[in-house]
Order: C-alpha cells, then sequence, then structure tokens
C-alpha cells in the first residue's frame, strides 16, 4: 500500500506525527478527567510528539497502515469509577483517529469540491498541488483509520483488550486476561502472514472502514 518513495515519505512523516500524538494525549486527557493525573505528573498530557514517540512503532506506521507509540502511563486506582475510568480513557486513542480520519475525509471533500471533481483533481491533467493535496488527505484517512482499527483488535496490549475485558462481566475477566500472553505473538504472526502470503488480515479489517467513510464523507469509492 505504502512506498519507498522520498515524496511520499514526506507527505506521511507529520501525519503519522500527529496521528500517534493525538492518540496518545487523548488516552491521557481523558484519564485526567475521569481523575487519573499520572499522565500529567509525566509530562505527558501534550502535544509535544516527542513525548509519546516509539522510534519502531513510528517506523512501521511509516511503511504500513499499523503502528503505535509510546503508551501513556495510567494508574485505574486513581479513576473514581475504576471499569468507567479504564473504558472511557482506551477508548478515547482509537475514537480519536477516527475522528481525525472523518476530518481529513472532510477536507477532501472540500477539496474535490473546489477543484471542480475527481478529475480535475486526481486526473492525469490535473493540478500537481490538487492531486499532492488529495494524496496527503488519503494517506491520512488510512493512516487513522489504519491505527484505530488496529488499536481496537482485542489482543495484548493494544486498547481493544483493555476495552472487552472491562466489557465482560466480572466472571469471565480473569480467564479473557489469561490470553494476554498471546497477544504479541498474535500480532506478530498477522504481520508476517500479510507479509509472506497475499492473504492480509489486517488489510481485509483495515479497508472497509476506509471505503465506508470515502464512501459517506467524501462521496466516492476507493
Amino acid at each position: 500500500m505504502f512506498s519507498l518513495d522520498p515524496v511520499e515519505l514526506m507527505i506521511r512523516v507529520p501525519i503519522v506525527l500527529l496521528a500517534l500524538t493525538v492518540h496518545e494525549f487523548c488516552h491521557g486527557y481523558f484519564a485526567y478527567r475521569m481523575g487519573d493525573p499520572t499522565a500529567y505528573l509525566q509530562g505527558r498530557l501534550t502535544l509535544n510528539p516527542l513525548k509519546h514517540l516509539d522510534p519502531l512503532g513510528a517506523i512501521c506506521l511509516m511503511f504500513a497502515p499499523i503502528g503505535w507509540a509510546k503508551p501513556v502511563p495510567i494508574n485505574p486506582l486513581n479513576f473514581h469509577d475504576r471499569r468507567r475510568g479504564i473504558l472511557v480513557s482506551t477508548a478515547a486513542g482509537p475514537l480519536s483517529n477516527l475522528a481525525q480520519a472523518i476530518v481529513f475525509a472532510l477536507l477532501l471533500r472540500l477539496l474535490l469540491m473546489v477543484g471542480g471533481g475527481p478529475l480535475e483533481v486526481i486526473g492525469d491533467e490535473a493540478d500537481p498541488r490538487f492531486r499532492a493535496a488529495f494524496m496527503m488527505g488519503l494517506v491520512a484517512v488510512l493512516i487513522n483509520v489504519g491505527l484505530a482499527v488496529f488499536n481496537c483488535l482485542p489482543l495484548f496490549p493494544l486498547d481493544g483488550f483493555h476495552i472487552v475485558m472491562q466489557l465482560l462481566p466480572p466472571e469471565r475477566q480473569q480467564r479473557f486476561a489469561e490470553t494476554a500472553h498471546f497477544g504479541p505473538f498474535a500480532i506478530l504472526g498477522l504481520i508476517i502472514i500479510g507479509h509472506a502470503t497475499s492473504v492480509s488480515v489486517l488489510e481485509m479489517l483495515i479497508m472497509p472502514p476506509v471505503d465506508l467513510i470515502f464512501r459517506y464523507v467524501v462521496g466516492i469509492g476507493m
């Protein structure tokens, strides 16, 4: 999906930094609002990308629609309502990426309106500035939806694991928690399968919501 083209890399760098930074900031901000000041006290309640950057996770996100940042520290014992606090602060990350994807999709719709339509914006004879802006918006939607979907997988240590844990009845939480040590291997397996075969499970999960956003927000299909 992504290449090593220098121009595309220059487009992706700010988008990746923004996607990861807002994701982690929202984790910390909503944890703070729910009663946990841990992220604030450790200087992580900031939009400075250097505070949230995980080099390996950022590099992965440069070349595929998956990746991660340095997790924001959260102490559930500080929440006024522990279960609700974990749910809200955890879900805030993926939801922030979906929100960013929708914002970029709306900007793409505006670009198509200003440019006069798809052919005038991305066609062979289109203005290079329009094409570059469309490419940036497209990459932003792909990265943010990819990050949101990937993080919602119910595999430890992803956000989806913690969300599912809190949604389960108490008597089933312990059994689900025991699957945590399989999570990293399952994630690695999904990535390896995608590269070693023509079947990419992650792409199959990510592309449907990307196409949905494009059809209903941008007004065109992928």
